[in-house]
């Protein structure tokens, strides 16, 4: 009778273990509402081809707020701090601070057609670009741009929490009347970023 007991209790709890994976595999994946956390990234501006803009550098951080209408398109909400560092730039003797930023953007995400933790993902589309007074580098007031992007990553979940690795290439629309330092002519950029997810409405 023991044995049958001991017995009983070690099928119960196979079958409890075997309930709990398959709800945890239920629920494991992205949600309808998802924001995403940027605590670390970068931007880099490449040299401009034209009139010579000095390439550069920039460290990143931010956030995005995702609604997802199925499992593999999404609208996303997103805003950037790209904070100036110290840095030489090209023309000039001593290193200098590059502007702060702030970008905006609205874009359309398109998670790859599959189940599972780990989701590939593409995604691209339009904002502005704001880049801050810096009168050292010859930038009297905010300037304001039209600016673009596209790009890709993957996105890893666990329950509620997730982490996200993105890629963008930018590119920047030039304005007659923008500073020397940067926007005379269309720029380009990469940026890079990890964060963490977090499921809103699942």
């Amino acid at each position: 009778m023991k044995r049958i007991v001991t017995a009983t209790l070690f099928i119960a709890a196979g079958f409890i273990g075997v309930s709990s994976a398959y709800a945890q595999e239920a629920r494991t994946g992205e949600g309808t509402v998802v924001v995403t956390i940027i605590p670390a990234g970068a931007t880099f501006f490449t040299e401009g081809k034209d009139l010579n803009g000095p390439s550069f550098g920039s460290y990143d951080l931010g956030g995005a707020l995702a609604v997802n209408f199925n499992r593999f398109v999404g609208l996303e909400g997103e805003v950037s701090g790209q904070l100036g560092v110290k840095q030489n730039l090209s023309g000039l003797i001593d290193d200098v601070r590059t502007p702060h930023m702030l970008a905006y953007t609205g874009n359309v995400v398109v998670s790859a057609p599959i189940r599972g933790t780990v989701v590939p993902y593409v995604t691209g589309g339009v904002g502005g670009l704001s880049l801050f007074e810096t009168t050292s580098l010859g930038i009297d007031e905010t300037e304001t741009f039209l600016s673009g992007n596209i790009g890709g990553g993957i996105k890893w979940y666990s329950g509620r929490w997730g982490l996200r690795g993105d890629y963008r290439f930018i590119a920047v629309q030039s304005k007659d009347d923008a500073p020397e330092f940067f926007g005379l002519e269309t720029r380009y950029g990469h940026r890079f970023y990890g964060a963490v997810l977090v499921n809103l409405k699942r």
